[in-house]
Protein backbone atom coordinates (compact mmCIF):
# COMPACT_ATOMS: atom_id res chain seq x y z
CA UNK A 1 0.00 0.00 0.00
CA UNK A 2 0.94 3.68 -0.56
CA UNK A 3 0.95 5.73 2.30
CA UNK A 4 2.65 9.00 3.33
CA UNK A 5 5.87 9.20 6.06
CA UNK A 6 8.50 11.44 6.56
CA UNK A 7 11.57 10.66 5.51
CA UNK A 8 15.70 10.88 6.52
CA UNK A 9 17.14 11.35 3.52
CA UNK A 10 20.44 12.88 5.24
CA UNK A 11 21.64 14.11 8.49
CA UNK A 12 21.29 17.52 9.37
CA UNK A 13 18.43 17.83 7.01
CA UNK A 14 15.31 18.49 7.12
CA UNK A 15 12.91 15.41 6.82
CA UNK A 16 11.07 14.74 3.27
CA UNK A 17 7.34 13.84 3.83
CA UNK A 18 6.37 11.77 1.22
CA UNK A 19 4.65 8.79 -0.62
CA UNK A 20 6.67 5.52 0.46
CA UNK A 21 5.43 1.74 -0.28
CA UNK A 22 4.54 -0.30 3.01
CA UNK A 23 4.14 -3.93 2.76
CA UNK A 24 1.62 -6.35 4.34
CA UNK A 25 2.40 -7.78 7.65
CA UNK A 26 4.06 -11.07 7.80
CA UNK A 27 4.03 -13.77 10.97
CA UNK A 28 4.19 -12.10 13.57
CA UNK A 29 3.62 -8.60 12.63
CA UNK A 30 0.92 -6.43 12.80
CA UNK A 31 -0.55 -3.60 10.14
CA UNK A 32 -2.00 -0.35 12.27
CA UNK A 33 -3.26 2.86 11.64
CA UNK A 34 -1.69 5.60 13.67
CA UNK A 35 -3.78 8.17 15.52
CA UNK A 36 -1.05 10.15 17.25
CA UNK A 37 2.79 10.22 17.51
CA UNK A 38 4.79 12.19 19.98
CA UNK A 39 7.85 14.65 18.44
CA UNK A 40 10.96 13.08 20.54
CA UNK A 41 14.21 14.09 21.36
CA UNK A 42 15.35 11.07 20.20
CA UNK A 43 14.12 11.39 16.54
CA UNK A 44 15.69 15.03 16.71
CA UNK A 45 19.08 13.21 17.94
CA UNK A 46 18.93 10.49 15.33
CA UNK A 47 17.99 13.10 12.22
CA UNK A 48 20.90 15.41 13.73
CA UNK A 49 23.42 13.15 13.22
CA UNK A 50 24.24 12.84 16.44
CA UNK A 51 23.45 9.35 17.60
CA UNK A 52 26.18 6.90 16.31
CA UNK A 53 24.13 3.85 15.81
CA UNK A 54 21.86 6.23 13.37
CA UNK A 55 21.25 5.32 9.75
CA UNK A 56 19.54 6.62 6.47
CA UNK A 57 17.27 6.84 4.50
CA UNK A 58 14.41 5.89 7.37
CA UNK A 59 11.01 6.54 8.52
CA UNK A 60 11.73 8.59 11.67
CA UNK A 61 9.28 8.38 14.79
CA UNK A 62 8.66 5.86 17.72
CA UNK A 63 6.26 7.51 20.01
CA UNK A 64 2.75 6.72 18.69
CA UNK A 65 -0.43 5.41 19.27
CA UNK A 66 -2.94 3.70 16.43
CA UNK A 67 -5.49 1.36 15.88
CA UNK A 68 -5.03 -2.24 14.59
CA UNK A 69 -5.94 -2.49 10.59
CA UNK A 70 -4.56 -5.99 9.95
CA UNK A 71 -2.73 -9.09 11.26
CA UNK A 72 -0.44 -11.06 10.15
CA UNK A 73 -0.19 -14.89 10.61
CA UNK A 74 0.44 -16.27 14.21
CA UNK A 75 -0.37 -13.11 15.86
CA UNK A 76 -2.91 -14.23 18.88
CA UNK A 77 -2.35 -10.75 21.38
CA UNK A 78 -4.08 -7.88 19.22
CA UNK A 79 -6.74 -8.02 16.61
CA UNK A 80 -8.24 -5.74 14.10
CA UNK A 81 -9.97 -3.01 16.25
CA UNK A 82 -7.77 -2.64 19.35
CA UNK A 83 -5.67 0.44 20.39
CA UNK A 84 -2.20 -0.10 20.52
CA UNK A 85 0.46 2.12 22.23
CA UNK A 86 3.85 1.19 19.76
CA UNK A 87 7.19 -0.03 21.96
CA UNK A 88 10.32 0.58 21.19
CA UNK A 89 11.63 -1.45 23.40
CA UNK A 90 9.64 -4.54 23.23
CA UNK A 91 8.71 -7.84 25.23
CA UNK A 92 8.54 -11.14 24.23
CA UNK A 93 7.84 -12.61 27.46
CA UNK A 94 10.51 -15.44 26.42
CA UNK A 95 14.03 -14.26 26.70
CA UNK A 96 16.15 -14.85 29.67
CA UNK A 97 15.40 -10.75 30.07
CA UNK A 98 11.95 -10.99 29.56
CA UNK A 99 11.94 -13.43 32.65
CA UNK A 100 13.93 -11.55 34.78
CA UNK A 101 12.73 -8.09 36.61
CA UNK A 102 15.56 -7.08 36.86
CA UNK A 103 15.70 -5.95 33.67
CA UNK A 104 13.10 -4.51 30.45
CA UNK A 105 15.29 -5.11 27.48
CA UNK A 106 14.32 -7.97 25.71
CA UNK A 107 16.67 -9.91 23.57
CA UNK A 108 14.45 -11.65 21.05
CA UNK A 109 14.22 -8.62 18.18
CA UNK A 110 17.21 -6.24 19.38
CA UNK A 111 20.19 -7.69 16.47
CA UNK A 112 17.94 -6.73 13.24
CA UNK A 113 15.99 -3.88 15.02
CA UNK A 114 19.16 -2.05 15.73
CA UNK A 115 19.87 -2.36 11.97
CA UNK A 116 16.96 -0.84 10.74
CA UNK A 117 14.77 -4.09 9.84
CA UNK A 118 11.83 -6.17 11.27
CA UNK A 119 12.71 -9.56 12.83
CA UNK A 120 13.19 -11.79 9.80
CA UNK A 121 15.80 -9.31 8.38
CA UNK A 122 13.92 -7.24 6.13
CA UNK A 123 11.80 -4.26 6.07
CA UNK A 124 8.29 -4.00 4.70
CA UNK A 125 9.46 -0.10 3.71
CA UNK A 126 10.60 0.69 0.37
CA UNK A 127 10.68 3.47 -2.35
CA UNK A 128 11.46 2.74 -6.35
CA UNK A 129 12.30 -0.76 -5.56
CA UNK A 130 14.51 -0.10 -2.81
CA UNK A 131 14.45 -0.60 1.17
CA UNK A 132 14.12 2.08 3.21
CA UNK A 133 14.52 0.71 7.06
CA UNK A 134 12.62 0.99 10.41
CA UNK A 135 13.41 3.43 12.75
CA UNK A 136 13.73 1.64 16.36
CA UNK A 137 11.36 -1.35 14.93
CA UNK A 138 8.54 1.81 14.65
CA UNK A 139 8.46 4.35 12.31
CA UNK A 140 5.70 6.20 13.55
CA UNK A 141 6.25 9.51 11.72
CA UNK A 142 3.51 8.14 8.90
CA UNK A 143 0.43 7.09 8.19
CA UNK A 144 0.64 3.73 8.62
CA UNK A 145 3.94 1.26 10.35
CA UNK A 146 4.05 -2.29 10.20
CA UNK A 147 5.75 -3.48 13.53
CA UNK A 148 6.04 -6.88 15.46
CA UNK A 149 3.16 -8.14 17.91
CA UNK A 150 5.62 -8.24 20.50
CA UNK A 151 6.27 -4.35 20.14
CA UNK A 152 2.99 -3.12 20.99
CA UNK A 153 0.78 -2.62 24.11
CA UNK A 154 -2.70 -2.97 24.11
CA UNK A 155 -4.74 -0.53 25.63
CA UNK A 156 -8.07 0.98 27.02
CA UNK A 157 -10.00 2.51 23.74
CA UNK A 158 -11.29 5.36 26.17
CA UNK A 159 -7.90 6.73 25.85
CA UNK A 160 -7.35 9.36 23.67
CA UNK A 161 -4.98 8.40 21.09
CA UNK A 162 -2.92 12.06 21.57
CA UNK A 163 -2.04 11.50 25.09
CA UNK A 164 -1.63 7.12 24.45
CA UNK A 165 1.15 8.04 22.16
CA UNK A 166 3.49 9.80 25.14
CA UNK A 167 3.50 6.51 26.98
CA UNK A 168 5.28 4.92 23.76
CA UNK A 169 8.81 7.04 25.28
CA UNK A 170 9.11 9.84 27.18
CA UNK A 171 6.34 9.17 30.04
CA UNK A 172 6.38 6.18 30.63
CA UNK A 173 10.87 6.87 30.74
CA UNK A 174 10.13 9.14 33.72
CA UNK A 175 7.57 7.03 35.54
CA UNK A 176 9.42 4.29 35.13
CA UNK A 177 12.60 5.59 36.01
CA UNK A 178 11.12 6.45 39.78
CA UNK A 179 9.06 3.26 39.99
CA UNK A 180 11.00 0.88 38.49
CA UNK A 181 14.54 1.56 38.45
CA UNK A 182 15.16 3.74 41.40
CA UNK A 183 11.82 1.84 43.24
CA UNK A 184 11.36 5.34 45.55
CA UNK A 185 10.51 4.76 48.67
CA UNK A 186 7.46 6.61 50.67
CA UNK A 187 8.59 9.55 52.76
CA UNK A 188 11.93 10.20 50.79
CA UNK A 189 13.48 13.30 49.29
CA UNK A 190 14.01 13.30 44.93
CA UNK A 191 15.63 15.71 42.74
CA UNK A 192 14.64 15.62 39.26
CA UNK A 193 17.56 17.45 36.93
CA UNK A 194 15.44 18.72 33.56
CA UNK A 195 11.61 19.79 33.65
CA UNK A 196 11.04 18.15 29.89
CA UNK A 197 9.00 14.69 29.35
CA UNK A 198 11.43 12.49 30.65
CA UNK A 199 12.12 14.86 33.89
CA UNK A 200 7.87 15.75 34.44
CA UNK A 201 7.34 11.93 33.93
CA UNK A 202 9.80 11.35 36.59
CA UNK A 203 8.47 13.78 38.93
CA UNK A 204 4.80 12.16 38.63
CA UNK A 205 6.59 8.75 39.35
CA UNK A 206 8.05 10.18 42.94
CA UNK A 207 4.25 11.75 43.68
CA UNK A 208 2.65 8.08 42.59
CA UNK A 209 5.79 6.29 45.01
CA UNK A 210 4.27 8.98 47.78
CA UNK A 211 7.63 11.02 47.95
CA UNK A 212 7.60 13.75 50.49
CA UNK A 213 9.82 15.96 48.87
CA UNK A 214 10.48 16.34 45.22
CA UNK A 215 12.74 19.06 43.91
CA UNK A 216 12.83 20.00 40.15
CA UNK A 217 15.96 21.98 38.33
CA UNK A 218 15.24 23.88 35.37
CA UNK A 219 16.35 26.81 33.82
CA UNK A 220 12.77 27.67 32.44
CA UNK A 221 10.45 29.28 34.72
CA UNK A 222 7.60 28.01 32.65
CA UNK A 223 8.41 24.44 33.30
CA UNK A 224 9.24 25.14 36.88
CA UNK A 225 5.80 25.86 37.19
CA UNK A 226 4.66 23.01 35.15
CA UNK A 227 6.82 20.58 37.25
CA UNK A 228 4.73 22.08 40.47
CA UNK A 229 1.52 21.03 39.20
CA UNK A 230 2.58 18.13 38.73
CA UNK A 231 3.65 17.09 41.82
CA UNK A 232 7.36 19.15 42.98
CA UNK A 233 7.59 20.56 46.14
CA UNK A 234 10.08 22.61 45.65
CA UNK A 235 12.02 24.28 42.21
CA UNK A 236 15.22 25.57 41.56
CA UNK A 237 17.02 27.10 38.88
CA UNK A 238 20.12 25.09 37.52
CA UNK A 239 23.37 26.67 37.71
CA UNK A 240 26.46 25.88 38.94
CA UNK A 241 25.58 25.94 42.66
CA UNK A 242 22.85 24.04 42.29
CA UNK A 243 24.48 20.73 44.18
CA UNK A 244 25.28 22.97 47.03
CA UNK A 245 22.20 24.24 47.26
CA UNK A 246 20.75 20.94 47.25
CA UNK A 247 23.05 19.31 49.98
CA UNK A 248 21.79 22.91 52.28
CA UNK A 249 18.19 22.00 51.91
CA UNK A 250 18.76 18.53 52.76
CA UNK A 251 20.61 18.86 55.62
CA UNK A 252 23.92 18.46 54.45
CA UNK A 253 23.26 14.95 52.86
CA UNK A 254 21.94 15.37 49.92
CA UNK A 255 18.86 13.93 48.41
CA UNK A 256 17.97 10.12 48.51
CA UNK A 257 17.32 9.78 45.33
CA UNK A 258 18.34 11.68 41.99
CA UNK A 259 16.97 12.16 38.12
CA UNK A 260 18.90 13.36 35.30
CA UNK A 261 16.65 13.90 32.40
CA UNK A 262 18.66 16.71 29.92
CA UNK A 263 21.53 14.49 28.40
CA UNK A 264 23.75 16.96 29.72
CA UNK A 265 26.58 15.21 30.99
CA UNK A 266 27.99 17.84 33.38
CA UNK A 267 24.16 17.70 34.89
CA UNK A 268 24.87 13.58 35.15
CA UNK A 269 27.60 14.53 36.83
CA UNK A 270 25.79 17.36 38.89
CA UNK A 271 22.92 14.72 39.93
CA UNK A 272 25.78 12.32 41.06
CA UNK A 273 26.81 14.81 43.31
CA UNK A 274 23.27 15.62 44.68
CA UNK A 275 22.49 11.88 46.00
CA UNK A 276 23.02 11.03 49.22
CA UNK A 277 25.94 10.07 51.20
CA UNK A 278 25.91 6.54 52.24
CA UNK A 279 22.86 5.29 50.41
CA UNK A 280 22.13 7.97 47.45
CA UNK A 281 21.14 6.32 44.14
CA UNK A 282 21.56 8.70 40.42
CA UNK A 283 19.15 7.10 37.99
CA UNK A 284 20.84 8.78 34.77
CA UNK A 285 18.05 8.51 32.22
CA UNK A 286 18.97 11.54 29.34
CA UNK A 287 20.73 10.41 26.29
CA UNK A 288 24.10 11.85 26.01
CA UNK A 289 25.71 13.09 22.69
CA UNK A 290 28.20 10.54 20.59
CA UNK A 291 31.57 10.19 22.16
CA UNK A 292 30.53 12.60 25.62
CA UNK A 293 31.70 10.59 28.30
CA UNK A 294 30.54 11.13 32.07
CA UNK A 295 33.10 12.45 34.88
CA UNK A 296 32.54 11.12 37.98
CA UNK A 297 35.14 11.81 41.12
CA UNK A 298 35.45 8.11 43.33
CA UNK A 299 35.24 9.48 46.57
CA UNK A 300 31.41 10.66 45.79
CA UNK A 301 30.81 6.36 45.03
CA UNK A 302 33.19 5.04 47.64
CA UNK A 303 31.24 7.28 50.20
CA UNK A 304 27.61 5.09 49.54
CA UNK A 305 26.38 6.97 46.53
CA UNK A 306 25.21 4.52 43.63
CA UNK A 307 24.59 5.51 39.72
CA UNK A 308 21.88 3.61 37.42
CA UNK A 309 21.43 3.87 34.11
CA UNK A 310 17.26 3.48 32.99
CA UNK A 311 16.49 3.05 29.47
CA UNK A 312 12.74 3.58 28.64
CA UNK A 313 12.51 3.16 32.79
CA UNK A 314 12.72 -0.28 33.01
CA UNK A 315 9.33 -0.69 31.57
CA UNK A 316 7.84 -3.97 30.15
CA UNK A 317 5.87 -2.29 27.67
CA UNK A 318 3.36 -4.87 27.08
CA UNK A 319 2.45 -5.44 30.65
CA UNK A 320 3.24 -2.19 31.95
CA UNK A 321 2.27 0.56 29.39
CA UNK A 322 -1.67 -0.43 29.78
CA UNK A 323 -1.46 -0.32 33.44
CA UNK A 324 -0.01 3.49 33.35
CA UNK A 325 -2.77 4.38 30.75
CA UNK A 326 -5.23 3.21 33.04
CA UNK A 327 -4.14 5.53 36.09
CA UNK A 328 -4.13 8.45 33.58
CA UNK A 329 -7.75 7.39 32.62
CA UNK A 330 -8.18 7.32 36.68
CA UNK A 331 -7.04 10.82 36.85
CA UNK A 332 -3.59 10.23 38.82
CA UNK A 333 -1.42 11.02 35.78
CA UNK A 334 -2.51 14.39 33.80
CA UNK A 335 -1.02 13.85 30.12
CA UNK A 336 -2.97 16.23 28.76
CA UNK A 337 -0.97 18.84 30.12
CA UNK A 338 1.98 17.92 28.09
CA UNK A 339 0.61 18.45 24.74
CA UNK A 340 1.92 21.36 24.00
CA UNK A 341 1.26 21.39 20.14
CA UNK A 342 -0.57 19.56 17.67
CA UNK A 343 0.45 19.55 14.10
CA UNK A 344 0.26 17.55 11.27
CA UNK A 345 2.75 15.17 9.43
CA UNK A 346 3.42 17.55 7.00
CA UNK A 347 4.92 19.88 10.02
CA UNK A 348 6.94 17.83 11.20
CA UNK A 349 9.75 19.72 10.97
CA UNK A 350 8.64 22.46 12.76
CA UNK A 351 7.77 20.19 15.37
CA UNK A 352 11.78 19.74 15.90
CA UNK A 353 12.41 23.58 15.98
CA UNK A 354 9.56 23.85 18.55
CA UNK A 355 11.43 21.40 20.69
CA UNK A 356 14.78 23.14 20.21
CA UNK A 357 13.43 26.03 21.35
CA UNK A 358 11.75 24.84 24.65
CA UNK A 359 8.98 25.46 23.31
CA UNK A 360 6.38 23.88 25.35
CA UNK A 361 6.38 20.33 26.49
CA UNK A 362 5.30 17.68 23.38
CA UNK A 363 4.72 18.52 19.47
CA UNK A 364 1.83 15.83 18.47
CA UNK A 365 1.49 14.67 15.14
CA UNK A 366 -2.50 14.11 14.72
CA UNK A 367 -3.81 11.73 11.61
CA UNK A 368 -6.77 11.93 10.22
Amino acid sequence: MKIRAAVLEEFGRPLVVQEVELAEPRAGEVLIRLGACGVCHTDLYTASGADPSGYAPTVLGHEGAGIVEKVGPDVTSVGAGDHVVTLFSPQCRDCVHCRSDRTNLCLAIREQQNKGYLPDGTTRLGRDGEPIRHFMGTSTFAEYAVMPEIALAKVDPDAPLEHACLFACGLSTGLGAAMNTAKVEAGTTCVVFGAGMVGLGAIVGCRLSDAERIVCVDLSPERLDLARAHGATDTLTGGADVVEEIVAMTDGFGADYTFEATGNVEVMRQAVEAARMGWGLCTIAGVAGKGETLDIVPRFLITGRRVAGSSFGGVKGRDQVPQYVERALAGEIDVASFVSHRITLDDVNHGFELMEAQDGIRSVIGFA
